[in-house]
């Protein structure tokens, strides 16, 4: 159930705010939408069909402070999700970005970012794939956009916070 005033994550969006409900004329039938501010995208406006369960089906809520301190600490160091075969890998990523599970994502990040040093002490000039670096910055801004948020914090604060709290 989403209500006016609810912080929530809407697909590529990012957070976002529900400031309101509003009717709207489409394919000539007048439904209604709910109106999102995205909280680090002022400028913009989304709207979402109320009743439709496909983008319905794209709103998440965040999670809670407790909730991704819970997570971080329960996590392995050594949680990596590698796959030599590139189209397997890709699928895999594609489908952890759409799912947004964040422990997922965070093992994602944590394999990327692994996989950036290996290539770098192997070879300074050596460095990812071009899609897997675009998987880093999807899956990056996507963790760490909600984790600021829910902590407060700074966004390159959040990759730190995680690899720290997974010492402790």
């Amino acid at each position: 159930m989403i209500n006016i005033g609810d912080i929530i994550i809407y697909g590529s969006h990012g957070i976002c705010k529900v400031t309101g409900l509003q009717d709207m004329c489409m394919d000539e039938k007048i439904r209604p939408y709910y109106v999102l501010k995205p909280i680090y995208h002022t400028a913009a406006t989304v709207y979402v069909s109320a009743i439709s369960n496909r983008r319905k089906t794209e709103i998440r809520h965040i999670l809670s402070a407790d909730d991704i301190f819970s997570l971080v600490k329960k996590m392995s160091d050594k949680d990596y999700i590698w796959n030599k075969d590139n189209l397997k890998r890709k699928e895999l990523y594609r489908q952890i970005l759409a799912d947004g599970n964040h422990s997922e994502l965070i093992k994602m990040i944590k394999t990327l970012r692994w996989h950036k040093q290996e290539l770098k002490n192997i070879n300074k000039n050596k460095k990812l794939q071009n899609f897997d670096e675009d998987f880093l910055k999807d899956a990056e801004k996507t963790l760490c956009e909600e984790f600021a948020y829910v902590l407060n914090i700074k966004r390159e604060e959040v990759i730190p916070f995680i690899y720290e709290q997974q010492r402790t």
